[in-house]
């Protein structure tokens, strides 16, 4: 009788550890979404705000010209630095994750956010505003839906994600060349392979985060994966989205 005491106990202490765990790795997620939705809704907003302080447009709402501060912006050197900047920041993050204390690895990751939007702020001068905004949405629902699979799936992606990587390295170049080709064909290819490659990224980064989950980290170390979670997927959804742009969106 002892004996089955102890037994029923066992799993009732077991249930209990699953159940926290389960607990634990859902609040750690909801976390990482939470601050990749706060560095998109970021973006966006200074993405817009920037566009309309940089130009110039007629009582119908067609751009006439560009404020001296959209020349600087879409034209000047100081493309070069916001490019330069944003790249520095993702390195740094990268490489001194470990040393950083979790609110000042936010700051940054919010400041990178913040500075993409200047840089993306452009979409706005070749795009119109509705297909933007549709985009987004298609590209917000097809995030959710890859994010999704890639948490639930019991499925190891570790093959899918190596292949990724290596066709994300072939995808730079190919973009690098077209720069000087101007390949009508070869751009259409770059959109769909990017489209396709970022979706992949997107459920394959989803599982590598939810493995990454460990109960027994501290605060400060949960703190650091979750933002280094987080700008994983905000690069993930920021990518798939203008890839997605150059297919669904209306060009002015």
């Amino acid at each position: 009788m002892s004996d089955y005491d102890r037994n029923v106990a066992a799993r009732g202490f077991g249930t209990a550890t699953t159940a926290a765990i389960d607990a634990g790795l859902r609040a750690y997620m909801i976390r990482i979404y939470n601050y990749m939705a706060a560095g998109v809704a970021l973006t966006g907003v200074t993405a817009w705000l920037t566009y309309n302080a940089a130009v110039v447009t007629d009582v119908s709402g067609k751009i006439t010209g560009l404020t001296s501060f959209g020349q600087a912006i879409f034209s000047g050197p100081l493309t070069i630095v916001l490019f330069l900047g944003t790249l520095g920041i993702v390195f740094f993050l990268s490489f001194r994750i470990d040393k950083l204390q979790a609110g000042t690895a936010m700051a940054l990751f919010m400041l990178y956010a913040g500075l993409l939007g200047l840089m993306l702020s452009s979409v706005f001068l070749s795009y119109t505003g509705a297909s933007i905004t549709r985009t987004f949405f298609i590209s917000a629902a097809s995030f959710g839906a890859l994010s999704l699979y890639g948490y639930t799936t019991q499925r190891d992606l570790s093959p899918i994600g190596s292949f990724l990587i290596m066709g994300l390295f072939g995808l730079m170049i190919a973009m690098l060349v077209n720069l000087f080709l101007k390949s009508s064909g070869l751009d259409f290819a770059i959109s769909a392979i990017g489209v396709l490659i970022f979706a992949g990224l997107t459920a394959w980064d989803t599982q590598k985060i939810k493995q990454m989950y460990d109960s027994n980290d501290d605060g400060t170390v949960s703190g650091r994966k979750a933002v280094m979670g987080a700008l994983t997927l905000y690069l993930d959804f920021i990518n798939l989205f203008l890839f997605m742009l150059r297919f669904l969106g209306d060009r002015r």
